[in-house]
């Protein structure tokens, strides 16, 4: 502890040498302050959203009018991917493998942990910055050398990647296999190893940041919920991510030279291919050992955001402070025991197949903890209805009624009938992809005042709320009931089979449901960049809040703190405390005589 106090003191001085001679591209490109690089995450995660967003509209559009001509199709894709404006079935599966891929990935993990543990993590623990500042701006570089190369794919002949989002083998290892698995597969798996470093830089930085440079009286369990959100995804990360790398090193080698590790006993054109003895099941085991974690992994810095919002807007303690800890780190253990769940279908042994379910429905159980705290904190709370607040509440619905869903795909016999139908998409839509982005747009609303020094305009992020949540069930909701019908994922079209007819309508209402939800982003996009230059001034702190991020001065200065650091000596969650002036009590505020910390010191 005595030697950051000292790195401390001599830290502002350091900075504030630079401050005066720094070039724009050295404060606001290759920046190392983490507040600017968490806006420069913020702002190329919104871009790539959008670009996700309408690749979604363009093969939603296809999904309710199969075959018709659309001249928007023709006008962004051309003649060789919308001849006469009718979508191409190469470009349709280039389409949802690209939107899937920049969601999960560019999005809902370098977006949502890159924005909000930069911008938190040395705010909330009291630190000048993260523990490498280069690492850091490394981190973000490769970020975005990976979204640019991804895209990249639909700019060559062949066209994008397009064996889905998880690209399985032998579809993905052979080039020769169609369009869609030629250079675009190639640029992809590029484009994966990249944000892979991205997120192993910086998860490192953030797991360093929390255990070394906490402020003094910042112990552990006077961390926010958000900071114990951020640094056990942080672990999940580096502990899960390098299994995803290997899987796309040996795709590469499969691909490019020759080797078998995933391919065997397959005839392409009549002809025998030559490697023998590999499996595409062990890819599917090395994909998933990550992409079950990455749920947990986009998901719980959504939730850290939300316990913080949920407090600070119902003028409440948090709800078990302690349980929501533990229910964390269970969330964090079990992640890694579950991800034989999505390969039901694969041939597992059965015994095998039980142990995945037992260990799938315990997830259920800290998840649902994480629920009740949230809803017992919401229970007579005095509650501000903020745009930040709304987000965060319609993320707890989400995260409910999402979940319940999970149950019939984490038993083997239920999820065999349902398993790669629409009931599957449905679900994780739900739970995953609404809830994070709801998460986001709550930590947006509520963190701007510190991103820009501004407020977004309060009576458009209603309009931005409503729009969003509706069209979200809207969308999500209906396809359940597609799923059950046992219509497939990912098919450009289902007129061959006679007894889909009757489910057209429904995938009409859910494309009206898309065209409404992303008419309603462009609000949000207005909202967003006016702001950023025009938004009214924020005060020091606008929503009364205790964390130690508002104690900064609302000026982007290097270090964060001017002069010594903040001493903490209470829990973040002193809200309406009995006997207080004021409804609440920052944690620099000392603790008085026979006062109890809320945090069980």
């Amino acid at each position: 502890m005595e030697n950051h106090d000292q790195h401390a003191q001599a830290h502002p001085g350091h900075e504030e040498e630079h401050h005066h001679t720094e070039s724009f591209v050295s404060k606001y490109i290759f920046s190392m302050d983490h507040k600017t690089i968490s806006r420069q995450f913020l702002i190329t995660a919104v871009l790539m959203a959008f670009i996700a967003m309408t690749m979604s509209l363009l093969f939603r559009l296809q999904l309710a009018w199969p075959g018709e001509r659309f001249w928007i199709l023709n006008f962004l894709l051309g003649d060789k991917w919308a001849p006469d404006g009718i979508l191409d079935p190469g470009m349709y599966m280039q389409l949802v493998t690209i939107h899937g891929t920049i969601m999960v990935f560019m999005v809902l993990t370098g977006g949502l942990s890159g924005t909000f543990s930069n911008l938190l993590i040395p705010y909330q623990i009291g630190a000048r910055d993260m523990a490498s500042g280069f690492l850091n701006m490394l981190s973000y570089w490769f970020f975005f050398l990976s979204s640019v190369i991804m895209l990249a794919g639909f700019f060559v002949e062949t066209g994008a990647a397009s064996g889905g989002w998880t690209v399985y083998p032998p579809l993905s290892a052979l080039p020769q296999a169609m369009e869609g698995s030629r250079l675009g597969m190639t640029l992809w798996l590029v484009s994966m190893s990249l944000f892979i470093v991205s997120a192993l830089l910086g998860g490192l930085n953030y797991i360093v940041t929390v255990i070394n440079l906490r402020t003094k009286g910042m112990s552990m369990t006077r961390m926010p919920l958000t900071i114990w959100a951020f640094f056990i995804t942080a672990i999940l990360g580096v502990l899960s991510f390098p299994v995803l790398f290997s899987a796309a090193l040996l795709l590469i080698f499969d691909r490019s030279f020759g080797t078998s590790f995933y391919l065997s006993d397959i005839y392409i054109g009549g002809q025998a291919l030559e490697q023998t003895g590999g499996s595409p099941i062990l890819y599917e085991h090395l994909f998933w050992f990550l992409g079950h974690p990455e749920v947990y992994i986009i998901i719980l810095p959504a939730l850290g955001l939300t316990s913080e919002i949920i407090s600070v807007n119902s003028r409440k303690p948090i709800f078990g402070y302690r349980a929501m800890i533990g229910s964390i780190m269970a969330i964090g253990f079990l992640s890694f025991i579950v991800w034989g769940h999505h390969m039901f279908i694969t041939g597992m042994n059965p015994f095998l197949g039980s142990v995945f379910v037992f260990t799938t429905l315990l997830i259920a159980i800290p998840s649902a903890v994480k629920a009740f705290n949230y809803l017992t904190t919401l229970w007579k709370g005095n509650i501000q209805y903020t745009p930040a607040m709304l987000f965060a509440i319609g993320l707890v619905s989400t995260f409910i009624s999402g979940g319940l869903t999970g149950i019939i795909l984490a038993d083997s016999a239920l999820d065999i009938p349902v398993h790669d139908t629409l009931f599957v998409v449905a679900h994780f839509h739900i739970v995953m992809g609404v809830s994070a982005i709801l998460g986001m747009l709550a930590g947006v609303y509520h963190w701007f005042p510190k991103l820009f020094l501004r407020h977004m305009n309060k009576k458009l992020g209603y309009i931005h709320f409503w729009g969003t949540f509706i069209s979200a069930y809207g969308v999500f909701f209906p396809m359940h009931f597609l799923g059950l019908a046992g219509l497939p994922r990912r098919y450009y079209s289902n007129s061959a089979f006679p007894m889909f007819d009757n489910l057209v309508d429904i995938n009409i209402l859910i494309t009206g449901f898309a065209i409404l939800a992303s008419l309603t982003q462009i609000v949000f996009l207005f909202n967003f960049f006016y702001s950023i230059f025009r938004g009214p001034k924020s005060e020091q702190n606008p929503w009364k809040a205790n964390t130690l991020e508002w104690t900064t001065p609302m000026a982007n200065t290097h270090g964060n703190w001017p002069g010594k650091l903040p001493v903490v000596h209470r829990w973040p969650y002193d809200y309406s405390k009995p006997g207080k002036e004021h409804d609440f009590v920052p944690q620099t505020v000392p603790l008085e005589e026979g006062e109890v910390d809320g945090g069980g010191h």
